[in-house]
């Protein structure tokens, strides 16, 4: 059995509730305001069985043109519309309006119903069917049924049974498996049950005991209770009227418009870029940054509209634009959305998402109708290639891809994977899933190898770049796991290699020329004699006439090779002689305890320019533990 929604459309008072009434049984007018002024306010919901046994949910909306909003909130997730048209009155404002709505939100099913024919002759009807298939023409509903109906004398209502038989025969079902995404409609509170909302439920499945999530406030919330069309169920697929009971959230703290979804499968979004078609009846032209009723699912956002390719449209256009909403909202790509004026309040029109979470875009810049025209046209590959050149070298994650594509988690993986077998894309990270394209890598590896070569020859001595170093010179935001991966990658074709904590070309090593050997030489001589007193840095440079730099390189070779050690920029010793000093030190702790200056001093003769030195060095070796102004022999698990 199909799961269908089917949603009400037309002008106040021609007689939708009633014509519910009758096929359901239900009064959707719940609201004491709606039945003592007989008007519907809110969206009204009940549920149709019809003779072959099918069911159906039923979504009635207001009429009155101070209540479109709600309207766009109940029509936004059906499959189907019932235009309902008063054969007293025929097409009027809100008839016109609501079927404006119904093509924005792309709707591609419905009938027409022709209420109150109890207040007419036959001729008239003639008419008025005429009239309102000129008025359909070229619609969605232009081939459809107008099904004369009276909801007094119960008229035509087995023909209009027989005719939804035939609609929902049509209809292709919602798909269960999708990305789970629920907007409210509605938000009340039960006694002995908590909060409790309703929607009609557009993609995935939802049980009893599961996590979600409610945006854009991001509530995390655990599922109590679940109803399908008034029915207590275990669980709801995609395509069916829900409710959803929520364990400790107040009323107050969520709303329609809301959208329940599965724990970080969907990110807000404070920018939308979208396709837009300006209604051809629409009063006035759409001007660049003009204030808008933002439409989409359940909710209504205050937001401004950036036109991207022109200056205003005129009604009848259609183009690119870019929706800022004063608040986050909760759409993904291909989703439909309808934009009404601020004020006074009027149908503008209306199209679809193309991205959620797009970058900003240039005004009249051919680059950015290229790039939206890859996402309107293109499939979903190469809106991925697109999006993954747009993160660089930071990558894509699955959640990311997810929230950008709003692919179910299995289909979107299948994708991914073709794409991973294909070259197309590269996985630099398996929990979680990154992706990046392969030109980006290759630019990542060139940026390492360039920046190794540049400084080889900038510095033959020296062994290499630390991994921190060269971070420092790829694309700001470069991904860590993105780096590694690339790194890895270089040393497994043998490209780079590392060295204790350096990185360096394989071809790079440190002979020394003839000069620079005897330098070498004349540097080792000189701690050496140097033995408890060895020359500063500044010293040795004096002593030799040498360049810093110069001095710099043979020391830290000196230093790397373990023939000197640093004990701090200026200062350095020989390793022999210090491997004698230290052996001094243990000897005096033995012998009274502790080590101070003092008598450090008096065994060595040396000054506290060198004793400070080499007593913080016997500290961070772990050599000595520090305790006050003395030193004491450091124990095991010191």
């Amino acid at each position: 059995m199909k799961r269908i929604i089917l949603g009400t459309a037309g002008h106040i008072d021609h007689g939708k509730t009633t014509l519910i009434k009758v096929l359901t049984g239900t009064d959707c007018d719940r609201l004491k305001e709606e039945k003592e002024r007989g008007i519907t306010i809110e969206l009204g919901f009940a549920s149709l069985t019809l003779p072959s046994g099918q069911k159906a949910g039923i979504i009635d909306v207001p009429g009155h043109e101070r209540f479109v909003k709600n309207m766009v909130a109940g029509v936004g997730g059906i499959d189907a519309v019932m235009l309902i048209i008063a054969a007293d009155e025929g097409v009027m404002p809100q008839t016109r309006e609501h079927l404006d709505i119904c093509r924005v939100l792309s709707i591609k099913k419905g009938l027409i119903v022709l209420t109150k024919t109890d207040l007419v002759d036959e001729e008239w009807i003639e008419l008025v069917t005429a009239d309102i298939q000129k008025f359909v023409k070229d619609t969605f509903l232009e081939n459809s049924p107008v099904v004369p109906v009276s909801a007094t004398s119960n008229t035509g209502i087995d023909r209009l049974l027989a005719a939804l038989e035939s609609l929902i025969a049509e209809i292709d079902e919602r798909p269960a498996l999708g990305m789970f995404r629920l907007p409210i409609d509605r938000v009340f509170s039960m006694k002995g049950f908590g909060t409790v909302i309703t929607g009609t439920l557009r993609a995935g499945k939802i049980s009893v005991g599961n996590e979600v999530e409610i945006l854009p406030a991001k509530i995390s919330a655990k599922i109590r209770g679940v109803q399908v069309h008034g029915t207590k169920a275990d669980s709801a697929p995609a395509g069916v009227r829900t409710a959803l009971n929520f364990q400790g959230i107040e009323k107050a703290a969520i709303s329609r418009g809301d959208v329940v979804i599965r724990p970080g499968s969907i990110l807000p979004a404070k920018k939308i870029t979208a396709w837009f078609e300006h209604l051809e009846h629409s009063p006035r032209p759409l001007k660049n940054r003009t204030l808008v009723r933002f439409h989409a699912g359940t909710s209504e956002i205050i937001s401004r509209v950036i036109l991207l390719q022109s200056e205003e449209l005129q009604p009848g256009d259609s183009g690119y634009i870019q929706i800022v909403p004063e608040t986050p909202a909760v759409v993904l790509p291909h989703d439909r959305y309808v934009l009404r004026s601020y004020s006074p309040v009027y149908t503008i029109g209306g199209g679809e998402v193309l991205d959620n979470l797009p970058p900003k875009h240039k005004r009249f810049s051919e680059q950015t109708t290229v790039r939206l025209d890859i996402l309107k046209k293109g499939d979903i590959v190469e809106a991925l290639l697109l999006f993954c050149k747009e993160a660089g070298t930071n990558g894509l994650d699955l959640q990311q891809i997810q929230a950008r594509c709003g692919l179910e988690a299995k289909k979107l993986q299948a994708r991914l994977d073709s794409m991973l077998s294909k070259g197309e894309i590269v996985a630099f990270n398996k929990k979680p899933l990154q992706v990046t394209l392969p030109d980006i890598i290759r630019a990542i590896e060139k940026n390492v190898v360039d920046q190794l070569k540049a400084f080889h020859a900038r510095n033959p001595l020296k062994p290499g770049l630390l991994k921190e170093e060269i971070t420092a010179g790829l694309p700001r935001g470069t991904n860590p796991r993105l780096y590694s991966f690339v790194l890895d990658r270089l040393m497994q074709e043998e490209r780079i290699r590392i060295t204790k904590e350096f990185l360096s070309l394989p071809e790079h090593n440190t002979v020394l020329q003839g000069d620079q050997q005897d330098l070498k030489n004349n540097i080792q001589t000189l701690y050496k004699k140097g033995g408890h007193t060895p020359p500063t840095r500044r010293e040795l440079i004096e002593q030799l006439n040498i360049q810093e730099k110069e001095a710099a390189s043979i020391l830290d070779l000196l230093v790397r090779e373990g023939t000197l050690i640093k004990l701090n920029e200026d200062l350095l010793y020989n390793a022999e002689v210090l491997s004698r000093i230290v052996q001094q030190a243990r000897t005096l702790m033995e012998k009274d305890g502790e080590m101070t200056i003092k008598n450090f001093k008096e065994l060595t003769g040396l000054t506290r320019k060198f004793i400070i030195p080499l007593f913080e060095y016997m500290d961070k070796a772990r050599i000595t533990l520090r305790m006050g102004d003395k030193r004491v022999m450091r124990k095991k698990g010191d």
